[in-house]
């Protein structure tokens, strides 16, 4: 069949996208200059730029500039995008953004006072962190061979995870000199650039003196490449590289719904705090900032004493 063709006026128009004024253009430099000039690195830069752009079109098709922006309008916009069924973590994700952005511009005089700080986030849905039992962890980790370099690095690679609670991106970013095995511990470079020392448990500290005599040098191609854990080319491991791997052995060893990077370090924590350690101690050991991070891990041992005591209490 012969396409008909079409002429503009056919066709139905595409929805306008409407251009930013000079008024948003200049706001939103503004605060990409202040991040920049407080170190923020380009990856957050470019998130705040995301979310604001797209707060300032939102104003923008409302016909309000940058200084005309009220909690009320504020409010408005969150109602929008709950609407959209944007979730409540990128919702209060978003509003920070708004609110960062707003007191750059209050910090250079440009409004009296931040409108987004009256505006509250919206509640996120309450969820528990993935926790293997102690006995799934051994399962997964002793059903790592050790016969291949690349057997041997992965096995050296989630015993310290698992030993140490460490981040996917910590694991990745540890260099060799991280390492001191005298003092059976671990130099780690946590988010915010804060280091921390974490003790490194025998079976973690044996799977690691294995790798790094018997491993590494077999799977090294650069002798100046500094990364402990290497890829089959020599080069370092990418966080997607160890979430990869973790996936093979996790359903080698049949665990149930998987395993993620970080539920060894939710399991590291919770055994933890199984044993009798406190909670100031284990956020030390996992990096925290706040002691209220650290906390969602009594409420996970909260949760499992409430299932034991259901399926053990003949009147529960």
């Amino acid at each position: 069949m012969k396409k008909i063709p079409t002429t503009p006026e056919d066709r139905e128009p595409a929805p306008a996208v409407p251009e930013l004024g000079s008024a948003w253009r200049d706001a939103l430099r503004l605060f990409d200059g202040d991040l920049a000039r407080r170190g923020a690195a380009a990856r957050t830069r470019r998130a705040y730029a995301y979310d604001c752009g797209q707060f300032a079109l939102w104003c923008t098709a409302q016909e309000l500039d940058p200084v005309e922006v009220t909690t009320r309008v504020l409010r408005r916009y969150a109602a929008a995008l709950g609407q959209r069924d944007v979730v409540a973590a990128t919702v209060a994700r978003k509003l920070a953004a708004i609110r960062a952005l707003y007191r750059t511009l209050r910090e250079h005089g440009q409004i009296p006072a931040n409108p987004a700080d009256l505006v509250p986030a919206p509640k996120k849905p309450s969820k528990l962190p993935r926790v293997l039992k102690a006995d799934e962890v051994a399962e997964l980790l002793d059903r790592i061979p050790t016969t291949t370099p690349l057997d041997v690095r992965d096995r050296a690679l989630f015993e310290l995870a698992y030993a140490c609670g460490l981040r996917a991106e910590e694991l990745v970013n540890l260099d060799q000199g991280s390492l001191d095995f005298d003092a059976e511990e671990v130099r780690v470079e946590g988010k915010g650039d804060k280091t921390r020392i974490v003790p490194v448990g025998e079976a973690a500290a044996r799977a690691l003196a294995r790798y790094v005599e018997r491993a590494r040098p077999a799977l090294q191609t650069d002798r100046a490449e500094p990364a402990l854990f290497l890829s089959k080319s020599g080069r370092r491991l990418s966080t997607s590289d160890v979430r990869r791997r973790l996936k093979v052995w996790a359903r080698r060893a049949a665990l149930q719904g998987g395993a993620h990077p970080h539920a060894l370090r939710h399991s590291f924590a919770t055994h933890l705090l199984d044993g009798g350690a406190d909670l100031r101690t284990i956020q030390e050991l996992l990096g925290h900032s706040s002691i209220s991070t650290t906390q969602i891990y009594t409420r996970v041992e909260s949760a499992r004493l409430k299932s034991a005591y259901a399926n053990a209490h003949p009147r529960a």
